[in-house]
């Protein structure tokens, strides 16, 4: 009896509480703390999951019962069968070239000193919205190559190559001795004697898209047995100024053009025209006829349609690209900064070159971290809409169509709540066994 009472008396210690108890206080109070969240996530997650999965069976008014109809449209809809023709094009290029970009920016960039401010540069595009960088890219890939970057140095690198020509639009003008020929050529009217001066005048070509070489015109100096002859742009700003026919003080020669003699069908001789539109043929063309030919007149190359129906999905899986190789190469940097240098430098003790090394070595050993660069952007492609909804003009938006998109137009342009509601559950689908292998991967590589 004394020691319960003592056991009671205050200032006793309190018997100590259970391990069940303790674990539930701390459940109760987990709870407390992720209810917020939960309630978020119910709201913002899960009802609108439930909710999609619902209204995917439902018709367009949302009143009847549809059954499977909207999920047999997912193919037999040709808007949505190339949207996952797309999709599947984005699946399989776009996180392979980003993670194949990030692994080389990352291992070269590892041997230079000015690595880090390389990483900043790549990363930078990473601090870019989607629809910021749409706009941009809608720039970069315009027909124009005085706008579009790509087009300017599809251009430059064309023309190196293959000139093109300088004078389009010039034909001849009135009282010309030059007619249309064949193949968008020009040719003489009559034959030529050599030793008489030939004037080939044409007109059509704007002063400030007159070539850069182009001097003011000179009438040709005759030469015995050759035959000379000017070409140029034979017009002159203001009524009733200058001579028709012959070369004013303010016209310029067409400098670079070239100047075939035809006998019987045949090219005899040519000869380029100077700066000042003159030239000079040999005696083998005495009694031929002067042929401009269509090379002359054909129209600049403009470049490639970037944005038309072949290019528009790989022009805009390129600027996906420019967006998030600088992801990848930030994870694989981080990847390679563990791997241990004992075994590349025991490889290279070994024999093997540097391009071994990379290959049986460092490869390898950052194929867990490839594998989770890869799939999370796999994740992020199945849901790509932004690019395409932005730099995909009007005209080949049916071609560029991914999913999300079609979900996008099927929702709101063509009033399909059923279908798009399809479309969200199938998305849904597709990204649910990608999340899987790649929280599945992550939690075997916490374990290690």
């Amino acid at each position: 009896m004394a020691s319960a009472g003592a056991a009671g008396a205050p200032g006793a210690p309190a018997p100590p509480r259970s391990r069940r108890s303790v674990t539930g206080t701390r459940r109760t109070v987990a709870a407390l703390f992720l209810l917020p969240a939960l309630l978020l996530l119910g709201a913002l997650v899960v009802y609108p999951i439930g909710y999609s999965l619902v209204r995917s069976f439902a018709d367009r008014s949302g009143d009847g019962f549809a059954g499977i109809d909207n999920y047999r449209a997912l193919f037999t809809d040709d808007g949505i069968r190339t949207a996952l023709k797309n999709n599947v094009l984005w699946v399989v290029f776009a996180p392979t070239v980003a993670t194949a970009l990030g692994l080389v920016f990352a291992v070269l960039t590892e041997r230079v000193r000015w690595g880090t401010a390389f990483k900043l540069v790549v990363f930078m595009p990473m601090a870019i919205s989607m629809l910021a960088a749409g706009i941009i890219f809608r720039l970069v890939y315009d027909q124009d190559p005085d706008k579009g970057v790509a087009n300017a140095v599809w251009v430059g690198v064309h023309d190196t190559f293959a000139q093109s020509s300088a004078f389009p639009k010039a034909h001849p003008g009135r009282r010309s001795p030059l007619e249309p020929a064949e193949g968008g050529a020009f040719l003489t009217r009559q034959p030529v004697r050599a030793g008489d001066p030939v004037f080939l005048p044409l007109v059509g070509v704007a002063p400030d898209r007159m070539p850069g070489s182009a001097e003011k015109a000179a009438p040709a100096a005759p030469e015995p047995g050759k035959v000379t002859g000017t070409t140029w742009q034979d017009f002159t700003r203001g009524k009733g100024v200058g001579t028709l026919g012959a070369p004013d003080p303010s016209e310029l020669g067409y400098a670079g053009m070239r100047i075939e003699a035809v006998k019987d069908g045949k090219v005899v001789a040519s000869a380029t025209a100077a700066g000042d539109g003159t030239f000079t043929l040999p005696a083998a063309a005495d009694g031929a006829l002067l042929r401009l030919p269509a090379g002359n007149f054909a129209e600049a190359y403009n470049g490639l349609d970037w944005l038309g129906p072949s290019l528009v999905t790989p022009a805009v899986i390129g600027s996906y690209v420019w967006m998030w190789a600088g992801f990848a190469m930030v994870l694989i940097a981080a990847g390679l900064a563990s791997v241990p240098r004992e075994l590349m430098e025991a490889a290279r003790v070994d024999g093997a070159n540097e391009w071994q090394v990379f290959r049986r070595v460092t490869v390898p050993l950052l194929a867990p971290v490839l594998a989770v660069v890869a799939v999370t952007l796999m994740i992020n492609v199945l849901k790509v809409f932004d690019l395409v909804f932005i730099i995909a003009p009007g005209s080949s938006q049916d071609d560029a169509n991914v999913l999300a998109l079609e979900l996008y137009r099927k929702g709101f342009s063509e009033d399909q709540p059923g279908i798009a509601s399809a479309i969200a559950v199938f998305l849904l689908l597709l990204v649910i066994p990608v999340m899987w292998f790649n929280v599945r991967r992550l939690r075997r590589e916490v374990r290690r």
